[in-house]
């Protein structure tokens, strides 16, 4: 083995430890009943709930004004849904409950694979459309979308790692559907 290769091999190990450990840190606050029962509802919330409420809202309160937000949040909503669906289907990623038995799962995963979040990657994703239109709006959905984030690990269904690709795909998607 080359020393590159064994040097990045090392690195990936550091980092696969990192993700497991810091998944198993945030898995063990689930233990915590009131956190626990929190999590499960923000991350249900995170379902999908929470945006098409605000997206209701938004339509009620500035009508027509909101029309194109509205579209624009779903048109990515959808494109999301492809993107995480197709790489989820591709990377075949376990979710860490059933690699690791000391992570409880204590929510319910809406498919069997873990990378990316779909969760993380439409919050974010909603979010920055959202505030792109209206920015008054950031008070409300930059904490939602990290409690949705925080919310995966801490329920067992994602490692950080699945978190974290889900927020920059979300936040390259988003961001990208602003300049077309």
């Amino acid at each position: 083995m080359s020393r590159l290769n064994y040097h990045l091999n090392a690195s990936l190990q550091k980092f696969n430890n990192w993700d497991i450990n810091l998944c198993q840190s945030c898995n063990d606050l689930s233990r915590n009943f009131t956190l626990r029962k929190i999590f499960k509802l923000i991350s249900r919330l995170g379902d999908g709930v929470f945006w098409y409420m605000l997206m209701a809202v938004l339509l009620l309160r500035y009508q027509a004004e909101a029309l194109p937000a509205v579209l624009h949040m779903l048109a990515v909503a959808l494109t999301g849904t492809l993107i995480y669906k197709l790489i989820k289907s591709k990377t075949l990623r376990p979710r860490p409950f059933n690699v690791y038995p000391s992570i409880v799962c204590t929510g319910n995963p809406l498919d069997q694979y873990s990378f990316p979040s779909g969760h993380t990657l439409h919050a974010v994703a909603f979010s920055i459309i959202a505030v792109a239109y209206f920015p008054a709006l950031l008070w409300l959905v930059l904490p939602f979308a990290i409690l949705v984030a925080l919310s995966r690990p801490i329920l067992g269904l994602h490692y950080p790692s699945d978190v974290l690709m889900g927020a920059l795909i979300g936040a390259i998607l988003s961001i990208f559907s602003l300049y077309l």
